[in-house]
């Protein structure tokens, strides 16, 4: 609850010269301005409940646009901007006026200013931990702080530090290092034995890496353009607030100095979400943890990697499943299975002309390769993808259950690229299939699948027959067929027939491609 003390004592108000009294309160922050705050009981919910508490005046100095001022009116607060009331020389303007009016009018009678509120602050770096970067300062007695010189950079850690609960730093316990000599004069000093925050030599670190081998600067000018931008960051959402802000300020930095041309660390950033247990962030308190070894142990490294890209986007928590990943593991063996059937096909040497179905497999397999190969360029889209893999599998076992043979062109077709499309997500299982199709190379090192456009072509659609709008009948047609001749088979067809037969038409509706609505009375 608010509570407050009145101090006895009064301001005044120095553009009204109103005295105005001081209380104490519990709920004003100290170190929000100057830590004392100009209550506004009418347009602050905080200060409302106060004064109506301590039975306080409340002055209304905004009113709502196009509305009077009316006491009565005006017994509950209200924050938005308004026109102003009781406020003098600045009553009819807007919120946004009188700010600036009155700011100006203080500035002008020397009794107050405008100031920006900065919320930046200095960044404490030092640390009194032994694993960071050295501080290249030195106190000498004689010339007081002073920087190691350039030619003696790095200063390095020591090696002789005693690790003691209560010491300042673990610097400060090696003698070898704490005493050295003034760079000034040459007398007797002291470095310095803290060392700086870790973020200091871990938020660059991409730029070693373009030159890492480099023993005279930290990188080459010239490679580090060539390497950067960072094309694609993946990290936790912990780190967009710690580390990409200071990476991004170093890169900064670097760049407003000259030294490398790119003004930002990454082009693409991706924080992928957690894994929880029943909803929970897995905790050995919580006993809601579970072990990799056991599930890779009883299903397979390839069903662990499976389950979790296909369980949830990559962005988002993941929720475990034993269920699912039990899912997984059948799915595999399904693919295992499908892999062997129509490999076998394959040998059969079954040429020809493909029939109508194949060619329907055939363009469901292009399809999903498009689909595959757009969802991982593009959006990291891994469940999806994976989805879309499931759904090539389930067309080829419905193609093998009704088909006596199939061609084996296509037959080879599908089990390359079907291994090809899974191996990014399988890749240990997918590399024994491909041996297994009597592959020499690794599934790896072999180029990514295309898929053509000519086969993406649709000759024939399903269309919906309807009658008032229910559906009566489905008719497979050529994509080209006119409207009029559509509408022609669907009145006549016998399915259709038994609900127009005696009935007038009175109008048709088509939709191309979908389907021919008749309504009748």
């Amino acid at each position: 609850p608010k509570e407050g003390m009145f101090t006895g004592s009064y301001a005044v108000n120095p553009m009204s010269g109103e005295q105005v009294p001081v209380w104490i309160a519990n709920y004003v922050l100290v170190d929000y301005g100057t830590g004392a705050v100009m209550g506004s009981p009418a347009h602050d919910e905080r200060d409302w409940e106060f004064a109506h508490k301590y039975d306080l005046p409340i002055k209304q100095v905004v009113a709502r646009e196009g509305e009077e001022y009316s006491l009565e009116k005006w017994q509950e607060w209200y924050h938005e901007d308004g026109i102003l009331v009781n406020s003098g020389e600045f009553n009819g303007q807007t919120s946004e006026e009188a700010r600036k009016n009155i700011t100006a009018a203080l500035n002008e009678r020397g009794i107050g200013e405008g100031k920006v509120n900065f919320r930046l602050r200095d960044w404490l770096i030092s640390r009194q931990r032994y694993w960071g970067v050295p501080i290249p300062v030195v106190y000498c007695e004689k010339c007081g702080e002073q920087l190691v010189p350039e030619e003696e950079l790095p200063v390095r850690l020591p090696e002789d530090v005693k690790f003691e609960s209560g010491a300042v730093s673990p610097l400060a316990t090696s003698e070898s290092f704490l005493h050295t000599t003034c760079p000034k004069c040459g007398g007797p000093a002291h470095r310095e034995t803290d060392t700086m925050d870790t973020f200091i030599d871990s938020s660059w670190y991409f730029l070693r890496y373009t030159d890492a081998k480099n023993d005279q600067v930290p990188f080459d000018k010239k490679i580090a353009n060539y390497w950067m931008n960072v094309d694609q960051y993946i990290g936790g959402i912990e780190h967009a607030i710690l580390h990409l802000l200071y990476s991004r300020f170093f890169v900064k930095v670097i760049h407003d100095l000259g030294l490398i041309e790119a003004n930002e660390p990454f082009r693409g950033l991706l924080t992928q979400g957690m894994v929880l247990k029943e909803g929970s962030k897995m905790s050995k308190s919580k006993g809601n943890v579970v072990s990799p070894e056991e599930i890779i142990n009883t299903y397979g490294a390839d069903t662990a990697r499976l389950f979790i890209l296909f369980a949830a986007p990559v962005d988002r928590d993941l929720d475990w499943s034993d269920q699912g990943v039990e899912g997984s593991y059948r799915f595999l063996g399904r693919v295992w299975r499908i892999v062997d059937a129509y490999n076998e096909e394959g040998k059969k040497n079954v040429t020809g002309e493909l029939t109508k179905d194949e060619f329907a497999l055939r363009r469901e397999l292009h399809r999903v390769i498009k689909k595959v190969t757009e969802d991982l360029d593009n959006n990291f889209n891994f469940n999806t993808a994976i989805s879309a893999i499931m759904e090539l599998v389930n067309a080829m076992y419905a193609h093998k259950d009704k088909a006596e043979t199939i061609n084996s062109v296509l037959a080879n077709e599908l089990t390359h690229s079907l291994l090809l499309l899974l191996a990014p997500f399988v890749p240990h299982m997918t590399e024994e299939l491909w041996h297994e199709l009597g592959e020499t190379t690794s599934i790896h090192t072999e180029n990514w699948p295309v898929y053509e456009e000519s086969a993406l072509v649709v000759d024939e659609v399903e269309v919906v027959l309807q009658v008032n709008g229910k559906v009566r009948d489905k008719l497979t047609v050529s994509v080209n067929i006119t409207k009029e001749e559509l509408e022609t088979m669907a009145k006549e067809s016998s399915r259709v027939q038994e609900f127009t037969e005696g009935k007038n038409i009175v109008k048709v509706i088509y939709v191309p491609g979908k389907l021919v609505n008749i309504v009748v009375k």
